[in-house]
């Protein structure tokens, strides 16, 4: 920098005397980045903070798994619990299943009442006992339910009910007496008798009401299997065969019991609880 007498040259760093002001980098937006230098062959000469945990001296680490003891107290509640809700909900599904079957055979016996009076005040079809004529004729007035004619067959297509929604029908000799069964899974078969008059000697000798155990209103265990007589007084009936696991056995033109535990019992006021 040079000055000469008389004359002030302009001093471009110099801002009292009118200079330019220096020119600043303006800084950019964005991430800024620290450089961590190398320290050689141990690495960076610091760690970023990231990558470090903060842990105080003398305290032990809290980044522990559980102990065995601790798995195995879990494993015991967990234990506990589901002996508790297994049986429950297991007791309420049968209930369930149970209650299904119940309904499912009053709406089929309230369309098999539809068609007693159709036909003349008789379960007869065509003026014969015809059970298989009146299940047709169930099946196109109830589409939800499957109605087949029971047999002395011993498969579930042979007329044994075997599920909730499949009703097994049987008529009396003389077509005064109705007979629908259905099977709940758990082991229980639901049946409906309605006998409108007085059965005939020759109907109550011969199935469905001919069997080797008559049902009483009381629980009654058959000791061996065998065929179950159903009740022939006039009115309704509501029978429950109990326990019996065999769902062929759930057919209303030959009921039948699979002997102890079954139980089978009647009443006239309802299902049996």
């Amino acid at each position: 920098m040079s000055y000469s007498t008389g004359t002030t040259a302009l001093d471009p760093d110099r801002r009292d005397i009118g200079g330019p002001a220096p020119i600043r980098p303006t800084r950019m937006a964005g991430p800024t980045f620290r450089v961590l230098p190398w320290s050689g062959p141990r690495g960076w000469k610091h760690r970023p903070p990231v990558l470090r945990a903060k842990r105080d001296p003398g305290v032990e680490s809290t980044d522990e798994g559980f102990s065995m003891v601790e798995l195995m107290v879990v494993l015991l509640v967990l234990s506990i619990l589901l002996a508790i809700a297994i049986p429950t909900f297991l007791g309420t599904t049968a209930t369930a299943d149970d209650r299904s079957a119940q309904a499912n055979l009053s709406t089929a016996f309230t369309d098999a009442k539809i068609q007693f009076q159709n036909n003349g005040q008789t379960y007869d079809v065509g003026g014969i006992s015809d059970p298989a004529g009146l299940s047709t004729a169930l099946n196109s007035a109830q589409l939800s339910l499957a109605f087949k004619a029971g047999s002395s067959g011993t498969l579930t297509n042979q007329g044994s009910s075997g599920v909730l929604s499949s009703i097994s029908v049987g008529v009396s000799l003389d077509g005064n007496g109705l007979v629908m069964g259905a099977y709940s899974v758990p082991g229980n078969c639901f049946y409906v008798v309605d006998n409108t008059q007085t059965l005939s000697p020759g109907s109550i000798g011969v199935a469905p009401y001919l069997g080797t155990y008559p049902v009483t209103p009381a629980w009654t265990s058959p000791l061996t299997a065998g065929s179950i007589g159903l009740p022939t007084i006039v009115g309704t009936s509501y029978v429950e065969v109990k326990g019996d696991v065999t769902k062929t056995d759930c057919n209303a033109n030959t009921p039948r019991t699979s002997g102890s535990p079954a139980t089978v019992k009647y009443l006239t006021t309802g299902f049996p609880g």
